[in-house]
């Protein structure tokens, strides 16, 4: 039955009235039986001509009650066709990650180390944002684009999870991995060009000075967000030796100075995370900062369908008393 598909009702509560039907038919009943009386008689044969269809119809009344009482109890929940649409534009965000894989990122102050925490944390910012392309650059000594910008997702965690020391020469070359990153953006017509960079140590190799590269993102209208990863002051790091790995305390060297040019000049922010909820923190941050812009215009429309239900419901009881004053007056008392 598709009466009532499509339909809202503004005033649902009207319903419970419902439960007065079966009460009205209950007393119905009940005054029916007070009302009945025997008669005693030598002979049927002179009821046998009365039709059982008008033993039926003696109860039309309550029928037709019943039925403009349901009727009347929909009209007062006011029945709504409702129909609704909407338009909606979005400008797109392309989001290349940067993260450095050097030895240094094998430290424990971040837990399995940061390189582990960094990747796993990245892979869920990664699953919250799937309307956004994101690519992937990793930089050491050197810097590669593990993955170009995607929108599909599976691909890019998996190459996400590949990512180990020791792929490329050793070092932190920050100026190189930002350039790669922001190569990766030179195409890109997104309406915001973003990099995440995230190292743990300080510029020591590469060809192109941070500042150089950070300048070049600014020509492009790409805004960087640093995250230097690390505690402050000494972090376990484990170091394999004859007897086994055995943990050495070593200093934290971020250039925090470095990274928070960079944010400055490309108009992002810097962030310290120096365990792992701080860093799951700075990439809800990052998250809510980076939301892509949708225009969204909605429409509403709704029609009062109370009127055939109320009209319903006067027609029979209008029917009733028509019935009970003309065709069937006295013929079923």
């Amino acid at each position: 039955m598709d009466w009532f598909k499509g339909i809202e009702f503004a005033n649902k509560g009207f319903f419970w009235l419902l439960l007065l039907i079966p009460v009205m038919v209950g007393w119905y009943i009940w005054r029916q039986e007070k009302l009945q009386g025997s008669l005693r008689m030598s002979a049927m044969s002179g009821f046998l001509k009365v039709k059982s269809s008008y033993l039926f119809l003696r109860h039309y009344s309550i029928v037709l009650k019943s039925l403009a009482l349901i009727a009347l109890i929909v009209a007062l929940a006011r029945p709504q066709s409702a129909l609704s649409w909407q338009d909606t534009t979005t400008e797109g965000i392309d989001i290349v990650i940067a993260t450095d894989i050097s030895g240094s990122m094998l430290a424990e102050d971040l837990k399995p180390n940061r390189l582990e925490a960094g990747k796993n944390i990245a892979i869920d910012f990664i699953k919250d944002r799937p309307d956004d392309r994101i690519g992937l650059v990793v930089f050491s000594g050197e810097s590669f684009t593990q993955c170009p910008l995607t929108i599909d997702h599976d691909v890019l965690i998996n190459l996400f999870k590949d990512i180990t020391n020791g792929m490329i020469e050793d070092g932190t070359a920050i100026g190189m991995g930002l350039a790669t990153a922001v190569n990766r953006l030179k195409e890109s017509e997104a309406k915001s060009k973003v990099i995440i960079l995230l190292t743990d140590g300080s510029n020591t190799s590469g060809s192109i000075p941070p500042a150089t590269a950070a300048e070049i993102a600014k020509q492009m209208n790409v805004r960087v967000y640093t995250v230097g990863v690390g505690t402050k002051g000494y972090a376990p790091y484990p170091m394999k030796t004859p007897f086994g790995v055995q943990y050495q305390q070593v200093p934290v060297t971020i250039d925090e100075s470095t990274l928070s040019n960079i944010a400055k000049i490309t108009g992002g922010q810097y962030f310290r995370a120096t365990n792992n909820e701080k860093l799951k923190q700075i990439y809800q941050q990052i998250d809510k900062l980076e939301k892509a812009k949708i225009a969204v215009t909605q429409y509403h429309k709704k029609t009062e369908r109370f009127l055939p239900f109320a009209l319903l419901a006067l027609v029979l009881l209008l029917l009733d008393f028509l019935l009970k004053n003309t065709w069937f007056k006295g013929a079923l008392t």
